[in-house]
C-alpha cells in the first residue's frame, strides 16, 4: 500500500479545484492542520470524514482510493482513456504509438527474464 496515496489524491483533487487547504478545510468543516496531515499521509481519515471530503471534492471513493485498491489501475486506465478521447485524432494516435512502443519494450524485458 503506497504511503500517503489517499492524501496525494485529496491534494490533487483540491488543487484541480484551485482550492487552498484553508478552503477545503472550511468546506468540509475540518482544521487546516488536519487537511495538511491527510495530504502528507500522516493521518488516515475516518470513513465519515473520508466521505465528506469525497463529496466536497466531487470525487468518487474509487478515484481517491485508486492507488490503494487492487482495481486501482482499472480506474487509472479509465481516466487516461477519457482524457485521450478528448484529444484530436492525430494526438490520440501519437499517444497510442508511444504506448505501443513502451508495451513492446516491457514485454521484451519480461520475456528476457524468464
Amino acid at each position: 500500500m503506497p504511503e500517503g496515496s489517499i492524501g496525494r489524491q485529496i491534494r490533487s483533487r483540491r488543487e484541480a479545484n484551485r482550492w487552498t487547504q484553508e478552503e477545503l478545510a472550511s468546506r468540509v468543516g475540518l482544521s487546516v492542520s488536519y487537511i495538511g496531515m491527510l495530504e502528507r499521509g500522516e493521518k488516515l481519515p475516518k470513513l465519515i470524514t473520508f466521505l465528506r471530503i469525497a463529496n466536497t471534492l466531487k470525487a468518487s471513493a474509487d478515484e481517491l482510493l485508486a492507488e490503494e485498491l487492487d482495481t486501482g489501475y482499472t480506474v487509472t486506465v479509465t481516466k487516461y482513456t477519457e482524457r485521450i478521447g478528448h484529444l484530436p485524432k492525430e494526438e490520440q494516435q501519437r499517444i497510442y504509438q508511444v504506448l505501443d512502443t513502451m508495451l513492446r519494450h516491457a514485454e521484451k524485458k519480461a520475456s528476457d527474464r524468464t
